[in-house]
C-alpha cells in the first residue's frame, strides 16, 4: 500500500506544522488528539501482520501522481471553498425522536431519528479537521446547532479514525452531556479510554457483529478505506453501519471507496428506507478509498437490492475542502446522477431536517431538493 499523504488526510504534514507554526498555542494537544496506538492483535479475518486490511487490493492514491497532486494543490486556489455564505437551518427538532428522520449538520455529522431513538453519527463540531485547532482544514460554515442542545441519544456512531469523522474535543464533550454508548470498529476504543470515555461507554465491534440498545440494532459493516491519525497507519479498523429498529432501516456509509460489498450488505440486511453516503473529496487519483457521486448512486442501488426505492442523504461534501473538486460539485452531480437512474435524493441545506416515509408518495416529494449551493458557490445558476 503506498505510504503517500494525501491533501485530505494529511495528519503528518499537519502535525509538522503545527509543531513549527508562528501561530502561539498551535501545539497545544496535538499529542493528546492523535489518540492511542492500540495495543495487541485481534481475532479478526481483517486483521493480519499487525494491521487491518481491506477485502480487496487497494491503494491510498495512484501511484506515480505524488508531484502532479503537489503541483496542483499549490495552484488550485479556493476552487473547494464557497465564494458565498452557506445557508444554514436551526434545526427543529420534535421533543421525541419519530419514526424516520435526519439533520444534517455537515459532513459526515448527521442526527439520525429511527424507531424513536436518536443516532449521532460521526460527530465533528471543532472548527478545524486536524490535530491542532490552529493549522488543518477549516469550516466552509458553522455547525447548525450546539452540542448543549442535542436531544438524549440512544447511541453514537464513528465510522473511523480519521479527524474528519472522530473529534477529540468533541468526544470530550459527549461525555460530559450524554450518556449514550459509543459503537465503534476494532481499535477506536484506545483513542477513546485515552480521551477518559468511560468503559462501559465504549462498544467495540468487527465487521457482522451487532449491538442492541434496547429495540435499536446497530451492525458494523464493511467498507474500502484506511485509518490512522498519525504517523502509522491501519492500526484500527474503518466499517459502515446498519442501524434498524422495528420496520425501519438505515444504511449509514461513512467514507468508502466502491466495493461489491454493498450488494452482500444489501441481501443481508436491506432494503433501507434511507441510505447516508459520502459523496465528496472524490479524486481518480484515490478512487480506491473515496466514492464519487455517480458511484454512491449506485452504492444506494447495490444496497437497496431488487425492490429499489429508498432516498440517498449525500453527505461528506461542503463542510470542509479535502480535494481538488469545486466545492458545488458533489451536489451537481449526485443530483444529475440520482435522476439519470431513477433514485430519490434529498439535498438539505445544513441543519435541515427531513422525515422519510417511503410508503407515503408526499413524504417523498416533499424531500428538500432546492438547489441552495451554486448561490453559495458563487456560480450563476444554469437551470
Amino acid at each position: 500500500m503506498s505510504r503517500i499523504r494525501i491533501p485530505f488526510l494529511a495528519a503528518a504534514a499537519t502535525v509538522s506544522a503545527a509543531l513549527v507554526s508562528p501561530v502561539a498555542g498551535a501545539a497545544r494537544g496535538v499529542r493528546r488528539s492523535m489518540g492511542a496506538r492500540p495495543p495487541g492483535t485481534y481475532d479478526s479475518p481483517q486483521f493480519r501482520d499487525g494491521l487491518f486490511h481491506n477485502r480487496l487490493p487497494m491503494s491510498v492514491v495512484e501511484p506515480g501522481s505524488t508531484g502532479s497532486m503537489a503541483a496542483e494543490w499549490a495552484r488550485r486556489g479556493d476552487i473547494g471553498r464557497p465564494r458565498g455564505v452557506v445557508p444554514l437551518v436551526t434545526p427543529q427538532l420534535p421533543k421525541r425522536a419519530t419514526d424516520l428522520a435526519a439533520t444534517w449538520l455537515g459532513h459526515a455529522t448527521v442526527l439520525l431519528e429511527i424507531g424513536g431513538h436518536w443516532v449521532l453519527t460521526d460527530p465533528v463540531w471543532s472548527e478545524r479537521v486536524s490535530p491542532s485547532s490552529a493549522v488543518g482544514p477549516r469550516r466552509n460554515h458553522p455547525v447548525p446547532m450546539p452540542l448543549t442542545d442535542l436531544p438524549p441519544l440512544s447511541a453514537v456512531l464513528i465510522s473511523h479514525d480519521h479527524y474528519d469523522h472522530l473529534d477529540t474535543v468533541t468526544i470530550d464533550r459527549l461525555v460530559e452531556l450524554q450518556d449514550a454508548p459509543f459503537v465503534v470498529p476494532l481499535g477506536i476504543s484506545a483513542h477513546l479510554r485515552r480521551w477518559g470515555v468511560p468503559e462501559n461507554r465504549i462498544v467495540e465491534l468487527d465487521w457482522g457483529q451487532s449491538h442492541r440498545v434496547g429495540d435499536l440494532t446497530l451492525t458494523c459493516t464493511e467498507a474500502r478505506h484506511f485509518s490512522g491519525r498519525g504517523f502509522v497507519r491501519n492500526t484500527t479498523l474503518w466499517s459502515s453501519w446498519v442501524a434498524a429498529a422495528g420496520d425501519r432501516r438505515v444504511f449509514f456509509g461513512g467514507d468508502t471507496g466502491y466495493t461489491p460489498a454493498f450488494a452482500e450488505i444489501g441481501e443481508e440486511h436491506g432494503p433501507f428506507d434511507l441510505t447516508v453516503l459520502p459523496i465528496g473529496a472524490y479524486d481518480r487519483r484515490w478512487r480506491d478509498v473515496h466514492m464519487d457521486p455517480a458511484e454512491a448512486v449506485q452504492c444506494h442501488l447495490d444496497v437497496q437490492g431488487e425492490t429499489g426505492g429508498g432516498a440517498i442523504l449525500p453527505i461528506h461534501w461542503a463542510t470542509f475542502d479535502l480535494a481538488f473538486h469545486r466545492w458545488s460539485a458533489p451536489a451537481d452531480w449526485v443530483r444529475e446522477e440520482a435522476a439519470e437512474r431513477g433514485v430519490v435524493v434529498a439535498l438539505p441545506r445544513p441543519g435541515e431536517r427531513f422525515e422519510v416515509d417511503p410508503a407515503d408518495p408526499e413524504s417523498v416529494a416533499g424531500l428538500p431538493t432546492t438547489d441552495w449551493w451554486t448561490a453559495a458557490s458563487g456560480r450563476l445558476a444554469t437551470s
